[in-house]
């Protein structure tokens, strides 16, 4: 052995690790591969999950009890309940071909499908069979106690997004897609070796001057709660030939090598020689500026990143949380953990279940000042809580509502969280999703936050700071322009530039062909169409309503009238994809969304308008780096191409720029 030894004078800090290790190789997820299910748990998504289908796939009952035409039970009450004829009955599962006309109802479990014509279920508890007829003692209103067909999860949404990591709640969504498989990174393998002439494997006899070895188990388990996948070598003594063998065979086995002991300068620690030889760059760090763990050393060979790590376990544990476990993370497409509760504000006043206690899934939005916790409005058995929540506010029984700016406690879903680099609060658009997508994959923003609310949600979040920008699509019927009126009207001139967004065109939604030759709002008025609706939130149900009453107008009715006059105007779609859907499934004979929807279900389209689709950013926002991040993705060629081909939309010089 060469009596000969390198010695470092140098100490690095911690902090200038990982860019001096980027120097040699790149620190990234090592590859791909298809797991099943149940094989998936901890995991990490190796690509967008896009849902091939709505969830649910069908309008069905939130509740056991009679799907009705709610019109025939207003009046309904205990001293005057309304008689209705029990048609028959369909359970969860069951596919029926029933229809429901006025005076009718038909028993439905929770779960089952809604009987074409019904728009409403009364609860069974407040109804009473007799016969063939069953009473009912409360009304419903249009949509009481029915889940519709992708209020959920839409076809065509990004569900979860590369880079995830799967816990219990992403693989109860995937489930819930109907895919078997999933595509994820390949995990890091990890070979763990302790040197030292002292040690010992626990549960061997221990003798004088010996220990048992502790960092082969304890790093194990450290590795494998970073996503990797550990090999034991075990044990090796001091000696540098069978130091060298140990890490020969590792490097042939795994794509890191954590060895710990044997690495400082003095004679008997050979570990920095021995990297040397095995090849270039060899050792690359050697000290750090830190206390415990001064006589780490770093070095890479044949493309492999060798950790030498102090032989003191909590040394090595110390310079393992700090240095490699980050390292492993990024190889394993994971990030850091966070606390598993965090305090936050409450952006608006909330009101909790009367007399039970109750748990508020939230969302979580940092800002300048504090964090905000928005609850997510969601049916309670909706899988797109998993995937959407980052925790839950715990409200006490007694509680029967939360005010506005105050503050509770988030518990979070994982015991890590993202705070997102660029938080979107708007209109929902498959545009938008395929923005943040070219960022992801461009290695521009590593998080970000996307909630979907509605275009007059995003103005006001913008508003009050807690989003860098929204998407909106709102058409004015007076000056009859889209977005700038609404600016003004809610005083954000001075607070919000207006960046031009795309146009993406709005329609009716038909079965293949038209079957019924819809071709105008006029049409929804005879008595042989059923229409879907949209919420009252979103910028389509405005181009509705203006559009209805500009038709009133013309058959010299009331906008009133109008709306009483339309079979189904009170049946409410929360998506341009539940539309579709419905008219798909022969609920309803037309609706109005964008014209990609109709194109995946293999529908009919007969347009109505061009909308702009703009966003709004804060001014103070406008020097983030992922704010410019974001306006050169809409400027670039790849996304008004993809844009352009894929959905149909319409871009010009200006997208991208701000226009006023």
């Amino acid at each position: 052995m060469s009596l000969n030894r390198k010695i470092f004078r140098k100490l690095v800090d911690i902090e200038e690790v990982e860019s001096i290790i980027s120097e040699f190789l790149s620190l990234k997820p090592l590859g791909c591969e298809e797991v099943l299910l149940e094989e998936a748990y901890g995991r990490v998504l190796a690509e967008d999950v896009i849902s091939k289908i709505d969830v649910p796939s069908f309008d069905k009952s939130a509740m056991d009890g009679y799907a009705v035409i709610a019109e025939d039970t207003y009046g309904a009450s205990e001293a005057h309940p309304v008689k209705l004829k029990v048609k028959g009955k369909i359970e969860a599962g069951e596919e029926s071909k029933i229809e429901v006309f006025r005076g009718e109802a038909v028993e439905v479990s929770t779960g089952a499908p809604i009987p074409k014509g019904s728009n409403a279920v009364v609860m069974v508890e407040y109804t009473k069979e007799e016969g063939k007829e069953v009473e009912i003692f409360k009304p419903v209103y249009p949509g009481e106690n029915i889940i519709f067909a992708g209020s959920d999860i839409m076809m065509g949404e990004i569900v979860l997004r590369c880079g995830q990591k799967l816990t219990f709640r992403e693989i109860g969504v995937l489930a819930a897609l109907g895919l078997r498989k999933v595509k994820v990174y390949r995990k890091p393998v990890v070979t763990l070796i302790s040197t030292g002439n002292e040690l010992i494997n626990p549960g061997d006899t221990l003798s004088y001057g010996k220990i048992y070895d502790v960092n082969s188990y304890s790093l194990r388990g450290a590795l494998i709660e970073c996503g990797a996948q550990p090999i034991n070598l075990g044990i090796v003594s001091d000696n540098e030939e069978e130091i060298k063998m140990r890490i020969k065979d590792a490097l042939e086995k795994a794509d890191v090598i954590v060895a710990s002991g044997s690495t400082s300068a003095g004679a008997g620690d050979v570990m920095y020689k021995v990297i040397e030889e095995l090849g270039e760059p060899g050792v690359i760090i050697h000290g750090l500026s830190i206390k415990p763990g001064k006589p780490t050393i770093i070095g890479v060979v044949k493309g492999k990143i060798i950790f030498g790590l102090p032989g003191y376990p909590s040394s090595a544990a110390s310079i393992f949380n700090a240095l490699v476990k980050p390292i492993i993370l990024k190889l394993s497409g994971l990030n850091s953990e966070d606390e598993a509760f965090i305090k936050a504000k409450i952006p608006f006043k909330v009101f909790s279940a009367k007399g039970r206690r109750e748990f508020i899934f939230v969302h979580l939005v940092k800002t300048k000042d504090a964090y905000l916790a928005y609850p997510i409005i969601s049916d309670s058995g909706a899988i797109s809580l998993f995937a959407l929540a980052d925790g839950y506010i715990d409200v006490p029984a007694e509680i029967e509502f939360l005010e506005e700016n105050e503050e509770v406690k988030v518990y979070l879903l994982s015991s890590k969280i993202e705070f997102p680099e660029l938080v979107f609060i708007g209109s929902h658009c498959i545009g938008v999703d395929l923005a943040f997508s070219l960022m992801r994959k461009k290695n521009y923003i590593s998080s970000f936050k996307i909630i979907n609310v509605g275009s007059f949600s995003g103005l006001k979040a913008v508003d009050k700071g807690e989003a860098d920008l929204a998407g909106i699509h709102l058409f004015d019927e007076f000056s009859k322009e889209y977005n700038m009126p609404y600016l003004k009207k809610m005083s954000l001139i001075k607070k919000v530039v207006l960046v031009k967004g795309y146009i993406r065109r709005q329609g009716f939604i038909v079965a293949k062909g038209n079957p019924k030759n819809i071709k105008s709002f006029e049409d929804l008025f005879r008595s042989d169409v059923t229409f879907i609706n949209r919420n009252k939130d979103s910028g389509t149900r405005v181009l509705i309503d203006l559009g209805l009453k500009e038709a009133s107008k013309k058959l010299g009715i009331s906008f009133e009238e109008a709306k009483l006059k339309i079979k189904g105007y009170n049946i409410e779609a929360k998506t341009h994809s539940a539309v579709a859907t419905a008219v798909k499934y022969n609920k309803a004979d037309v609706g109005v969304g964008v014209e990609y929807y109709a194109k995946i279900n293999n529908l009919s389209f007969i347009p109505i308008s061009n909308e702009n689709y703009d966003f709004i950013i804060s001014k103070d926002r406008l020097n983030k780096e992922s704010i410019k991040k974001f306006l050169s993705i809409l400027k670039s060629k790849e996304f008004q191409n993809e844009i352009t081909e894929k959905f149909n939309f319409i871009v010009d010089n200006s997208t991208g720029e701000i226009i006023y």
